[in-house]
């Protein structure tokens, strides 16, 4: 979330109307099921002083349904920060799975690593410190890549996402799924410009735009779940 880089606090996690009732949902439906490394890896990212930008749990249990649902084994992962999402994908894909995590700060990656090797998966991981769309070039320089993919996550920079997603259009097969994060981003998209905290109007401009672009996209079905900061779920469908 890039707001929360320049130093926003004021965000929580969840759109609920109350934090009580967040709180009713994590604590009977998703902690109950959470895995012990997940869990150790929240704990371990609560303490970093932009923890904010980790996957909601909830929405991650909701990522995991989806994993399972399409049998997904080779997938993609574009902005890692600790790797709670990355280690969720990578407990739930087949051990033969594998997944390309792309970041540009491997130090936060690092943090959750010893979690992520603790659990066994970290060999179903190809981590590439960069920025993401060359990567994703290089994948489609391959034409062995296109259709090839069941399954994105990306919770990266706004200004880039329609872009990641015409590169995934190529790169996923059809029936796959893409899980764009931050899509409601903070609640602002449904604010007035007037009431929108200065930090945050670049990012809800670009994520109203990135939503409109998406519901024309023939090419895709879409759900956009109120989950932590909004996840639009994209199936290929052509």
């Amino acid at each position: 979330m890039d707001y929360e880089k320049k130093g926003s606090t004021s965000f929580s996690k969840g759109l609920l109307q109350s934090e009580e009732l967040y709180q009713y949902v994590l604590e009977t439906n998703v902690y109950p099921r959470e895995p012990e490394p997940l869990k150790e890896l929240r704990d371990i990212t609560a303490t970093h002083p932009r923890a904010v930008m980790a996957t909601a749990p909830d929405a991650g249990q909701l990522i995991a349904m989806l994993l399972k649902l399409i049998d997904a084994k080779r997938t993609i992962e574009v902005g890692v920060f600790t790797g709670y999402s990355l280690l969720l994908t990578a407990l739930t894909i087949p051990q033969d799975g594998k997944i390309i995590a792309v970041d540009m700060n491997r130090d936060a990656y690092e943090i959750g690593l010893p979690v992520i090797r603790k659990a066994g998966v970290e060999h179903k991981i190809d981590f590439i410190e960069s920025e993401a769309l060359p990567v994703l070039d290089n994948l489609l320089a391959n034409p062995g890549n296109e259709n090839s993919f069941d399954f994105a996550f990306i919770d990266a920079d706004k200004i880039n996402y329609w872009n990641y997603h015409e590169r995934l259009m190529k790169l996923l097969k059809v029936g796959g799924i893409v899980v764009y994060d931050n899509t409601l981003w903070g609640g602002s998209v449904a604010m007035p410009e007037e009431c929108t905290p200065e930090v945050m109007k670049e990012g809800r401009q670009r994520t109203m735009e990135f939503n409109k672009l998406l519901a024309a996209d023939t090419r895709v079905g879409i759900s956009l779940a109120p989950l932590g900061d909004g996840i639009t779920i994209c199936r290929r469908v052509h």
